[in-house]
Protein backbone atom coordinates (compact mmCIF):
# COMPACT_ATOMS: atom_id res chain seq x y z
CA UNK A 1 0.00 0.00 0.00
CA UNK A 2 2.74 1.91 0.45
CA UNK A 3 2.92 3.48 -3.36
CA UNK A 4 -0.83 3.51 -3.64
CA UNK A 5 -1.59 6.10 -0.96
CA UNK A 6 -0.68 9.81 -0.66
CA UNK A 7 2.71 10.28 2.18
CA UNK A 8 -0.07 11.65 4.41
CA UNK A 9 -2.57 8.66 4.37
CA UNK A 10 0.61 6.01 4.55
CA UNK A 11 0.69 4.39 8.32
CA UNK A 12 3.46 2.00 7.79
CA UNK A 13 2.87 -1.38 8.52
CA UNK A 14 -0.55 -2.66 10.33
CA UNK A 15 -3.80 -3.19 10.06
CA UNK A 16 -5.08 -0.31 8.46
CA UNK A 17 -2.89 -1.19 5.46
CA UNK A 18 -3.97 -4.71 5.59
CA UNK A 19 -7.73 -3.37 5.66
CA UNK A 20 -6.88 -1.14 2.71
CA UNK A 21 -5.60 -3.81 0.48
CA UNK A 22 -8.94 -6.17 1.88
CA UNK A 23 -11.20 -3.16 0.41
CA UNK A 24 -9.26 -2.88 -2.34
CA UNK A 25 -10.01 -6.82 -3.30
CA UNK A 26 -14.27 -6.61 -2.11
CA UNK A 27 -14.41 -3.69 -5.21
CA UNK A 28 -13.57 -6.46 -7.64
CA UNK A 29 -9.38 -5.53 -8.09
CA UNK A 30 -6.71 -7.91 -7.98
CA UNK A 31 -3.82 -5.90 -6.87
CA UNK A 32 -1.38 -8.65 -7.86
CA UNK A 33 -0.35 -12.43 -8.03
CA UNK A 34 0.21 -15.02 -5.16
CA UNK A 35 2.50 -17.88 -5.10
CA UNK A 36 1.98 -21.33 -3.32
CA UNK A 37 4.37 -24.45 -2.11
CA UNK A 38 2.31 -27.30 -0.87
CA UNK A 39 -0.79 -25.29 -0.67
CA UNK A 40 0.67 -22.36 1.75
CA UNK A 41 1.59 -18.90 0.75
CA UNK A 42 5.44 -18.41 -0.46
CA UNK A 43 5.34 -14.79 -2.43
CA UNK A 44 3.56 -11.81 -3.87
CA UNK A 45 3.52 -9.59 -6.49
CA UNK A 46 2.10 -6.55 -6.74
CA UNK A 47 0.74 -5.28 -10.83
CA UNK A 48 -1.75 -2.67 -11.36
CA UNK A 49 -1.71 0.29 -13.75
CA UNK A 50 0.85 3.11 -13.03
CA UNK A 51 -1.48 5.35 -12.03
CA UNK A 52 -2.83 3.68 -9.05
CA UNK A 53 0.88 4.16 -7.53
CA UNK A 54 0.78 7.80 -6.58
CA UNK A 55 4.86 7.32 -4.74
CA UNK A 56 5.09 6.84 -8.47
CA UNK A 57 3.95 10.05 -9.81
CA UNK A 58 6.27 12.22 -7.03
CA UNK A 59 9.55 10.03 -8.49
CA UNK A 60 11.99 11.18 -10.38
CA UNK A 61 14.23 8.25 -11.08
CA UNK A 62 11.18 6.55 -11.43
CA UNK A 63 9.38 9.19 -13.76
CA UNK A 64 7.55 7.58 -16.98
CA UNK A 65 9.92 6.56 -19.70
CA UNK A 66 7.70 8.45 -22.36
CA UNK A 67 3.31 8.83 -22.55
CA UNK A 68 2.96 4.91 -23.17
CA UNK A 69 0.58 4.16 -20.48
CA UNK A 70 1.87 1.17 -18.66
CA UNK A 71 0.97 -1.09 -15.88
CA UNK A 72 3.68 -1.40 -12.93
CA UNK A 73 4.89 -3.90 -10.75
CA UNK A 74 5.37 -2.52 -7.47
CA UNK A 75 6.47 -4.94 -5.19
CA UNK A 76 7.90 -8.56 -4.57
CA UNK A 77 8.05 -10.91 -1.96
CA UNK A 78 9.09 -14.43 -1.76
CA UNK A 79 9.22 -16.13 1.76
CA UNK A 80 12.51 -16.47 3.27
CA UNK A 81 12.59 -20.86 3.10
CA UNK A 82 11.39 -20.47 -0.51
CA UNK A 83 13.84 -18.13 -1.80
CA UNK A 84 16.40 -18.95 -4.79
CA UNK A 85 14.36 -21.28 -6.46
CA UNK A 86 13.12 -19.38 -9.35
CA UNK A 87 9.72 -18.42 -7.80
CA UNK A 88 10.49 -14.84 -7.78
CA UNK A 89 10.99 -14.81 -11.84
CA UNK A 90 7.60 -16.67 -11.88
CA UNK A 91 5.99 -14.06 -10.05
CA UNK A 92 6.60 -11.67 -12.03
CA UNK A 93 6.08 -13.35 -15.50
CA UNK A 94 2.88 -14.38 -14.03
CA UNK A 95 2.22 -10.60 -12.93
CA UNK A 96 2.58 -9.56 -16.21
CA UNK A 97 0.46 -11.92 -17.91
CA UNK A 98 -1.99 -10.88 -15.32
CA UNK A 99 -1.73 -7.44 -16.49
CA UNK A 100 -2.11 -8.99 -20.00
CA UNK A 101 -5.10 -10.24 -19.62
CA UNK A 102 -6.84 -7.30 -18.09
CA UNK A 103 -5.56 -5.18 -21.04
CA UNK A 104 -1.45 -4.17 -20.47
CA UNK A 105 0.47 -3.90 -23.42
CA UNK A 106 3.38 -2.66 -21.42
CA UNK A 107 4.51 -3.83 -17.76
CA UNK A 108 7.44 -2.39 -16.43
CA UNK A 109 9.39 -3.18 -13.16
CA UNK A 110 11.99 -1.07 -11.51
CA UNK A 111 14.04 -3.45 -9.35
CA UNK A 112 17.41 -2.74 -7.38
CA UNK A 113 20.36 -3.30 -8.41
CA UNK A 114 22.57 -4.39 -5.22
CA UNK A 115 25.40 -2.89 -4.11
CA UNK A 116 26.61 -6.31 -3.23
CA UNK A 117 25.76 -9.94 -3.48
CA UNK A 118 24.77 -9.66 0.16
CA UNK A 119 22.22 -7.11 0.65
CA UNK A 120 20.03 -7.23 2.76
CA UNK A 121 16.28 -8.95 1.38
CA UNK A 122 14.25 -5.90 3.25
CA UNK A 123 15.99 -3.36 0.41
CA UNK A 124 14.81 -5.52 -2.47
CA UNK A 125 11.37 -5.77 -2.29
CA UNK A 126 10.91 -4.33 -5.69
CA UNK A 127 13.19 -7.14 -7.01
CA UNK A 128 16.52 -7.38 -8.51
CA UNK A 129 17.42 -6.98 -12.26
CA UNK A 130 18.11 -10.87 -12.88
CA UNK A 131 14.65 -11.69 -12.07
CA UNK A 132 13.09 -9.61 -14.26
CA UNK A 133 15.36 -10.56 -17.06
CA UNK A 134 14.04 -14.03 -16.52
CA UNK A 135 10.89 -13.14 -16.51
CA UNK A 136 11.40 -11.36 -20.43
CA UNK A 137 12.18 -8.10 -19.26
CA UNK A 138 14.63 -5.79 -20.62
CA UNK A 139 16.12 -2.10 -19.25
CA UNK A 140 14.67 1.09 -21.09
CA UNK A 141 15.99 3.64 -18.77
CA UNK A 142 18.47 4.32 -15.61
CA UNK A 143 18.55 7.76 -13.92
CA UNK A 144 19.94 6.22 -10.71
CA UNK A 145 23.43 3.71 -10.49
CA UNK A 146 20.70 1.29 -8.75
CA UNK A 147 17.54 1.72 -9.93
CA UNK A 148 16.87 0.63 -13.48
CA UNK A 149 13.62 0.89 -15.09
CA UNK A 150 12.91 -2.35 -16.89
CA UNK A 151 10.22 -3.26 -19.30
CA UNK A 152 8.23 -6.52 -21.06
CA UNK A 153 5.86 -5.72 -24.12
CA UNK A 154 2.69 -7.95 -23.98
CA UNK A 155 0.31 -9.28 -26.10
CA UNK A 156 -2.99 -8.37 -25.10
CA UNK A 157 -4.80 -12.00 -23.76
CA UNK A 158 -8.29 -12.54 -23.75
CA UNK A 159 -10.03 -12.49 -20.16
Amino acid sequence: MAWRLPRAEWQGRGPSNRRRLRDLVKRGERPGVLAYVDGEPAGWCAVAPREHYTFLSRSRVLAPVDGKPVWSISCLFVAREHRRRGLAAGLVAAAAEMAAARGARIVEGYPVEPYSPRAAAAFLWTGVPAVFAKAGFREVARRSRTRPIVRRAMRRRPR
